[in-house]
């Protein structure tokens, strides 16, 4: 029977670590006088400040959720392991490693929390995806794509807004934009923009030929409420028409799609997945700020790249990600060398934390020493 003493020790050591950089007194402390702000009087007089400092505290509670959760989960794998040694108990033994495995995931969760700190890694986001080169097959990639996201959404718990998804005449989609909520949903999510590339046969092609196929991803993150974007209300051209799709409610039967074309810089946003004009028009005017506010960083600061990569073209040479379905099966990101044959659990479940974490890992950490034993870890240990 094994001791795993050892493993223990080492997640405790990790364990110790999280306690120093998540900074837990002092947490406990600014969540403190957060509830005690939150209990005057005249807290919600100032509605915006009111929620900011509600989803501060919210954040906080989270953090030392964790934590407690965490050190709770090391003393139990402890007794466990103990009582396990001593009765020789196989039960209390397979008790004890499920332990140990469920406390190296919250660990590592930790850890990972520990590396958002862009200044809106902890919120939302808005994800666009758009054919690239490979015609028919690309607007069919497009719509896998978003099938994906979608599934990785729904395994981390985040709720997802369908804005605008226009079905292709043919196959797929035309573009595909939508938001993702949740926490560090952005911080998640970032790192996906780029240009991603499918290999397999087609299922258009009569001969059934292999075809190579692009799609690029958008991440933009949705602006807090103390971020304000000024637009002039005559910059806008706004266009109304009938919603394309499989039908429903104010679908194909009212002009309640808008196009706002924002005529200074050029940018166009569509939308026209909501029920009524009123809501495609604020999600447009939505996406139309969070592309505005990126437009002004790029002007002001070098680091463009913060917020987004440079914008290439979905086609040879730029793709961050290769999704090979034959002549064998393999999904591999070309900036961290991660890989799996296992190409339905990433297109079809959405399994795409190796992915993630390898990237933030990477951008985090560089060749930094990484925790053996854990999801964190490099893939040779």
């Amino acid at each position: 029977m094994e001791d795993l003493s050892p493993q223990l020790e080492r997640q405790s050591e990790r364990l110790l670590a999280a306690r120093a950089f998540l900074h837990i007194e002092e947490g406990q402390r600014q969540l403190a006088a957060l509830e005690a702000q939150a209990a005057a009087p005249d807290f919600w007089s100032d509605p915006q400040r009111a929620a900011e400092l509600n989803k501060q505290a919210a954040a906080l509670r989270d953090d030392l959720a964790d934590f407690a959760a965490a050190s709770t989960l090391l003393e139990d794998a402890r007794a466990a392991n103990e009582l396990a040694l001593q009765a020789a108990d196989e039960d209390l033994a397979a008790e004890a490693a499920a332990a140990l495995a469920e406390l190296i995931g919250r660990i590592d969760q930790l850890e990972m929390n520990s590396w958002f700190t862009g200044k809106f890694d902890a919120g939302d986001a808005i994800v666009s995806i758009s054919p690239g080169q490979g015609g028919l097959e690309a607007q069919d990639w497009t719509a896998m794509l978003m099938n994906m996201y979608l599934s990785y959404a729904a395994r981390r718990g985040f709720k997802v807004e369908v804005l605008d998804a226009p079905v292709a005449e043919t196959i797929g989609l035309d573009h595909a934009t939508f938001q993702v909520s949740g926490r560090h949903a952005y911080g998640l999510l970032h790192g996906e923009q780029g240009v991603h590339r499918l290999v397999r046969i087609s299922p258009t092609d009569a001969k059934a030929r292999r075809q190579t196929t692009f799609a690029g991803v958008e991440v933009l993150p949705v602006l807090p409420e103390d971020i304000e974007v000024v637009i002039n209300p005559a910059d806008l051209r706004i266009d109304v028409y009938h919603s394309s799709g499989p039908g429903g409610q104010s679908v194909n039967t009212t002009d309640s799609a808008v196009r706002i074309t924002h005529l200074p810089s050029g940018l166009v946003v569509t939308c026209q997945d909501q029920k009524s004009q009123l809501q495609n028009k604020e999600s447009a005017l939505r996406i139309l700020k969070s592309r505005l506010y990126e437009l002004e960083q790029q002007r002001r600061q070098a680091e463009v790249d913060e917020l987004r990569g440079p914008k290439v073209e979905a086609a040879w040479g730029n793709q961050i990600r290769s999704y090979v379905l034959f002549p064998y099966q393999l999904v591999k990101d070309l900036r961290t060398g991660v890989e799996t044959g296992n190409v339905d659990a990433v297109l079809k479940s959405g399994d795409l934390e190796a992915f993630i974490i390898a990237w933030l890992r990477q951008k985090a950490l560089g060749d930094a020493p990484r925790s053996p034993g854990s999801l964190l870890a490099d893939p040779e240990e």
